[in-house]
């Protein structure tokens, strides 16, 4: 059965505090009507401290797309390989004995993808397959796991590399001044974070089941519109209310395996906000506490889209990780509104097969 290993994750060297970011809007945006709604806005979101990929007077500047673009590819290409040989070591892995690349990014673009240039740059065999996912925004990191896991149940000792990369800063535009995106230029961060999903053996997460699900009719609530600027985020005022269609849908795929949604070991979830994981409290009757790892991710990082529920897994590994045999949910969320879920139960390093 395929097994989720230890995440390996990197964030920029750049920080930019939350009273840093609610000075830069009051200065930016003094005549704003919805300021002081803004501002509280982004005070709940509870980020203490975001990382960038830049220092923050040149992400306030904007050079045009173009020049957006070029850096996120340079500062892809010198950021990820570090962490993607973190991951293959915690996994006792080579480049030569990865199957699959699974890139997941929604704040840059490249063609050919990274992936091509990893398996390039870093050794892995020509035959590596490549399946890069960009579209599926913060629940691509969930999607990730559940295409390697898919992978390695149609082969069978299989291994799969997933490579989450965000730059979120590099979304930033100055000229969008919604009170959805000023709530974003406080919550999103950037971060790269990668992991192993081997066939046989390793420590982590062993995973039984997965599941998707689109809310109906709500395609539109998180969107790109794509300008000669680049991308603008746009956010739906509805979104942070998602987990109450959302939790039943947890609840069923727990229930079609057999576990109560409301009793199991360990939760990592990707968190948005946190309403989400205030919510998913009140709806599965789970204790806060439960959701300690995703909400430390967004205290010390923010949102860093497809790459919150790496870390998060990386922060249950730090705490020792679980019980042999704890059982335990991953899910993201993401534009569509989309759900990608995954089950799975605790396996340690030194336990047999």
């Amino acid at each position: 059965m395929a097994t989720l290993c230890r995440p390996s994750v990197s964030v920029p060297e750049h920080v930019i505090t939350m009273e840093e970011t609610l000075e830069l809007a009051r200065e930016r945006h003094a005549g704003h009507p919805q300021l002081p709604l803004a501002l509280r806005l982004i005070e709940n979101t509870g980020v203490r401290t975001r990382h960038i990929v830049q220092p923050i007077e040149e992400t306030l500047r904007h050079p045009g797309f173009e020049d957006r673009n070029k850096r996120y590819e340079a500062e892809a290409k010198a950021r990820v390989p570090a962490v993607v040989q973190r991951a293959l070591d915690d996994a006792e892995l080579l480049t030569t004995e990865v199957d699959l690349i699974v890139y997941v990014s929604c704040t840059g673009f490249m063609m050919p993808s990274l992936t091509a240039w990893l398996i390039n740059e870093m050794g892995f065999e020509p035959t590596t397959r490549q399946l890069p996912i960009a579209q599926l925004g913060c629940a691509g990191g969930g999607a990730a796991v559940n295409r390697a896991h898919d992978f390695c149940t149609a082969y069978p000792g299989a291994n799969v590399l997933i490579v989450a990369c965000e730059f979120c800063s590099l979304c930033y535009q100055p000229t969008d001044i919604g009170v959805g995106s000023l709530l974003s230029n406080g919550l999103f961060g950037d971060g790269i974070a990668a992991a192993v999903v081997r066939g046989r053996g390793g420590e982590g997460i062993r995973l039984e089941r997965n599941g998707s699900y689109l809310v109906p009719k709500t395609e539109d609530w998180i969107t790109y519109d794509v300008k000669a600027t680049g991308f603008h985020f746009l956010l739906d005022k509805r979104v942070p209310g998602t987990m109450e269609p959302l939790a039943p849908v947890l609840r069923d795929l727990t229930g079609d395996h057999g576990w109560d949604a409301s009793d199991l070991d360990f939760y990592i979830v990707h968190a948005g906000g946190p309403r989400i994981l205030d919510d998913l409290s009140t709806f599965l009757r789970v204790e806060p506490h439960a959701f300690r790892f995703s909400r430390a991710t967004l205290t010390e990082y923010g949102n860093i889209a497809s790459a919150v529920v790496l870390d998060a897994l990386r922060r249950l590994f730090d705490e020792g990780g679980a019980e042999q045999g704890a059982r335990g949910l991953l899910a993201g969320f993401g534009p569509g509104i989309t759900a990608e879920m995954a089950l799975g139960r605790w396996h340690g390093a030194d336990e047999t097969m």
